[in-house]
């Protein structure tokens, strides 16, 4: 069997040591973990206010989830310019070859970052976090790495993202297998070839929709393994020319970065301020029929304004999707599976992946569907998988799209541990406390971004690690100008805090579905909303609130 890889920290790359950012003991003012979009922002920003900062990046290059995906079909669900920074100096002299990039072009999209903001001077790669704790003597955040380095820095920001700790599943057997195994984030970079083999895909997210689709243009057969099926919008890819992003970009771009701030998700669009069933019968199908239309996430975010909230409301969106669907699926058990009559979830209250051509793929006569929710899978073995009815499910090739724990796993797989010596991962145990999703009680001089309690999950992620990533930096120059050293939220604010997370959930009908915005895809994990439902509208004036009366609700000194 091919090396199954299951930790970002494996192939850990020895680095040059004369390179300063490698130092033993390394010193800066802020520490900066991952560099992705977030990690990225912070550091240029900081930088621009004269704060001498440094990167730890476990991978070997900037670009976050684009350096570790390299699947299949893997490609963005926001359409540009929505997915890119608002910076000019960077979408000034960019072109995007198509709506939605994917992995190849993100990657030359942050060649050309790095071409303009020189990250990686300032950048550790192949350095994984292992520990860090405040030293409150020195007024220092003591920061450990996998291979014994120690970083000394007076603020700790960490843009991890929000799916920084894979999930795998359990199934004894899988180091027998003799086929090829590999979990979606730790794809080889050098591809894997399916031509001609069977392709086993398991898990329905955006990443197993992706191979599935991706992979049937050449595998011999698909196999894809359905917990709950995904409700899947059409993407409407198409290609942009140079010509049509230079004329928006001299007439639109500032004004649409703008608008998108002003926006519930961060998107290009928004809400109908109208109620389904105010619509007749005429004017929802044609509603409907248009969101399709335009493609991407519309029927999902510029829908009837109380679609997440009502059930009769999702329920007249729902049956508009499964028609749509269902046509195009030729294999009645498939259609059954894939896109049944009946709901299995509230539309939307699973994040809808986009697809291009998933269905018809999947109903071609060599592909499989088959369905776990009752035939779970309960072992590997050398030549595939065997479902709880004793069948064997042959392969040669077995795609893990089993996810993360997503949006708090990150954080608490770093081993941080707060003032009083105590693990993240144990004071979450029984729910999360944060404070306006930047801040934990503990953690003085310590912000995060696009994680838990923030509009992470109902976002677009650029637009919500610049709203975040802009008002940390705000905090610290504030802090800086008033010579304030010490800044750690209270507890009673982040119980605040979660009451407020928790009511704008509950007015939704997202705590109805089991889904990994309600931490339900990892066993034992507590179940909670995890992200902030109120929009970027109130996110920021709730957040501003803080800041502009000085600090409201954290302690400083």
């Amino acid at each position: 069997m091919v090396h199954f890889r299951t930790d970002i920290g494996a192939t850990n790359e020895s680095a040059s040591s004369d390179n300063p950012n490698y130092a033993k003991e390394l010193e800066t003012d802020v520490l900066i973990v991952g560099a992705g979009f977030g990690g990225i922002y912070l550091m240029h920003k900081l930088r621009q206010l004269g704060f001498n900062c440094k990167i730890f990046e476990a991978g070997t290059d900037i670009g976050g989830i684009w350096h570790w995906n390299c699947y299949p079909g893997a490609r963005v669900d926001s359409q540009v310019p929505v997915y890119e920074y608002s910076l000019p100096e960077i979408w000034k002299d960019w072109t995007w070859s198509c709506r939605y990039p994917g992995t190849d072009e993100l990657r030359r999209y942050f060649d050309h970052v790095e071409r303009k903001l020189d990250i990686k001077k300032d950048t550790a790669f192949s350095t994984r976090v292992v520990g860090a704790h405040f030293d409150k003597p020195s007024g220092r955040w003591i920061t450990k790495t996998e291979d014994g380095r120690t970083a000394k820095s007076k603020y700790l920001l960490l843009a991890l993202g929000f799916a920084a700790k894979r999930h795998f599943p359990d199934w004894p057997g899988m180091d027998t297998f003799k086929g090829e195994l590999h979990h979606s984030s730790f794809w080889p970079d050098s591809g894997v070839d399916v031509k001609g083999k069977r392709v086993a895909v398991i898990g329905t997210g955006s990443t197993g929709v992706q191979i599935a689709q991706e992979t049937s243009k050449e595998a011999a057969s698909v196999l894809q393994f359905v917990r709950t099926p995904n409700l899947c919008l059409p993407m409407q890819q198409q290609s942009i020319t140079k010509e049509e992003q230079d004329q928006r970009k001299q007439s639109e771009y500032q004004k649409f970065f703008e608008y998108r701030l002003t926006t519930f998700a961060g998107f290009g669009y928004d809400n109908l301020q109208k109620n389904t069933l105010d619509a007749t019968p005429e004017e929802r199908e044609a509603f409907y029929e248009k969101r399709f239309e335009n493609g991407g996430f519309e029927f999902w975010l510029a829908n009837y304004q109380d679609m997440l909230l009502d059930n009769a409301a999702n329920r007249e969106a729902y049956n508009f999707w499964a028609k749509k669907t269902r046509a195009r699926i030729t294999d009645p058990e498939k259609r059954e599976i894939l896109a049944p009559l009946e709901p299995p979830y509230a539309f939307g209250t699973k994040r809808p992946s986009l697809e291009q051509n998933y269905y018809e793929m999947l109903d071609k006569p060599e592909n499989k569907v088959i369905s776990v929710q009752d035939n779970p899978i309960v072992k590997v073995v050398e030549n595939g998988l065997v479902t709880a009815d004793g069948k064997v499910h042959e392969c040669d090739v077995i795609a893990l799209a089993t996810g993360f724990d997503s949006v708090t796993g990150g954080l608490k797989n770093m081993g941080l541990k707060d003032v009083d010596g105590v693990d993240l991962a144990e004071k979450w145990k029984a729910g999360t406390y944060t404070y306006l999703g930047m801040s934990i009680s503990g953690l003085p001089n310590c912000f995060f971004l696009y994680g838990a309690q923030g509009p992470t999950a109902f976002s677009n992620g650029p637009t919500c690690v610049e709203v975040q990533g802009d008002w940390i930096v705000d905090a610290m120059k504030k802090l800086r100008d008033e010579k304030i050293d010490y800044c750690e939220a209270t507890h009673e604010a982040e119980k605040q805090w979660r009451e407020k997370v928790t009511e704008l959930s509950d007015k939704t009908l997202f705590p109805q579905t089991k889904s990994w915005y309600m931490g339900d895809n990892i066993p034992g994990k507590f179940r909670e909303q995890l992200s902030f439902a109120g929009g970027f509208p109130l996110y920021k004036e709730l957040t501003r609130n803080a800041l502009d009366r000085g600090f409201e609700g954290f302690v400083t000194a």
